[in-house]
């Protein structure tokens, strides 16, 4: 799902549902979880492991244990049911439409209430399991999940602090991911906090990147980022002030410290966190705001060589920023952005060029003085590359007579 900002810069491509329909397919198609497919092996060799472990244990229980340690074997007993009920779910429809009128939803939602972090963990993962089945968004999530008193619990294990425990977390942060890619009553997720809870949890998660080298980092900060960028285009979001919820300055920092982690640890994740970012600032002239004041525009733009789908994201963001008028186009202009817009032009990608073509729009449009400067640094040569190209010709020659004009 793209933000409004998003479609309209492609009204040639498809309209703003269209695109929604391609994202949600995308990200909540069945049998998997998107670009996070990335992840998975992560998560399935922590599971044998802990698998492994857990048989260790059991057979090294002495005949007289404690109560304590009975308890233990119990829960873990109960973390391996889990991960059995979770791969008999996601690969049959069968197997769902038995255990469904059985009452597998109140039986998981009596397991949240287990003290064992083991067994938690097993049944995010059988839930998210659950949830990616092809009747959930009409038939599963409606009825029985948002009925019972998993959405609440679910958002409380990803309250930051000491008792958060990341391998929960990363589970039902895709819990959540699911039911908010549902559309089913995300209006009702904001009102339980779920946008403040996840800011927060984004602002720790900034905070652990700069203390630690853990490389586990990226499988909570995936879903966390797609649940924001997911809950920003709700309409409701206006409605309960879900902006302002987010703190604007300190989540737009957050941001770039991911952002910049991303770039050194794992490049493929860089397009969620600007995809959040896209969102943040189309409709809101304070995140814009903060983006300028705390002059993130240079470490932005450094994010283009990395792809042309990055460049096409950045390239949105500042769009989104221009748009906002001549103030915000002001403190755009001049600055790196006309080296960086030059080069963008002579990309043979022409999603990226035709991007750049929108962004020097809105500053030919905003700040007219910009005209000269890009004249005198052969902007028109640049913009003639493209002026053959089909799908670029009109923009090209719009800003040419813009340019030569001024």
């Amino acid at each position: 799902m793209w933000s409004r900002r998003q479609g309209r810069l492609r009204p040639t491509v498809c309209g703003v549902e269209e695109l929604r329909r391609r994202r949600r397919e995308q990200e909540a198609g069945v049998g998997g979880r998107g670009s996070a497919g990335a992840y998975s092996a992560l998560r399935k060799a922590r599971r044998e492991q802990q698998l492994v472990s857990k048989r260790l244990l059991r057979e090294d229980a002495p005949e007289e244990a404690g109560e304590g340690c009975v308890a233990a074997i119990l829960g873990e007993a109960e973390e391996l049911c889990l991960y059995t009920l979770g791969n008999l779910i996601v690969e049959s429809e069968a197997v769902r439409r038995q255990l469904l009128p059985q009452g597998i939803i109140p039986a998981l939602a009596a397991c949240i209430q287990s003290p064992h972090v083991a067994v938690l963990e097993a049944l995010g993962y059988a839930l998210s399991q659950l949830l990616q089945a092809k009747e959930a968004p009409e038939k599963i999530i409606p009825s029985s999940i948002l009925a019972s008193t998993l959405p609440q619990h679910m958002l409380q294990m990803l309250q930051p602090g000491p008792k958060l425990n990341p391998g929960v977390a990363v589970e039902f942060a895709w819990c959540l991911h699911y039911i908010i890619c549902s559309q089913v009553s995300n209006p009702l997720l904001i009102g339980h906090g779920a946008l403040s809870t996840l800011g927060l949890l984004l602002l720790d998660l900034a905070g652990a990147v700069q203390r630690t080298e853990d490389a586990g980092l990226e499988l909570l900060a995936c879903p966390v980022l797609r649940c924001l960028s997911n809950l920003l285009t709700e309409a409701a979001v206006e409605t309960v002030g879900g902006q302002m919820q987010l703190r604007d300055e300190r989540v737009v920092a957050a941001l770039f410290i991911l952002l910049q982690f991303f770039f050194q640890k794992q490049p493929s994740l860089l397009p969620e966190g600007l995809w959040l970012l896209n969102n943040l600032t189309a409709n809101s002239p304070s995140f814009c705001t903060s983006l300028l004041s705390l002059d993130l525009i240079e470490p932005l733009l450094q994010l283009l060589p990395v792809s042309n789908v990055v460049s096409v994201m950045v390239l949105t963001v500042l769009c989104n920023v221009a748009e906002k008028g001549p103030a915000y186009c002001q403190r755009l202009w001049p600055g790196p952005l006309l080296p960086a817009l030059l080069h963008t032009l002579a990309f043979s990608d022409t999603e990226v060029v035709g991007q750049s073509l929108e962004l020097l729009h809105l500053l030919f449009l905003y700040q007219p003085e910009a005209v000269q400067v890009f004249l005198q640094q052969s902007g028109l040569q640049a913009l003639e590359r493209h002026q053959e190209e089909a799908q670029l010709q009109d923009r090209v020659y719009a800003l040419r007579q813009t340019a030569l004009q001024g």
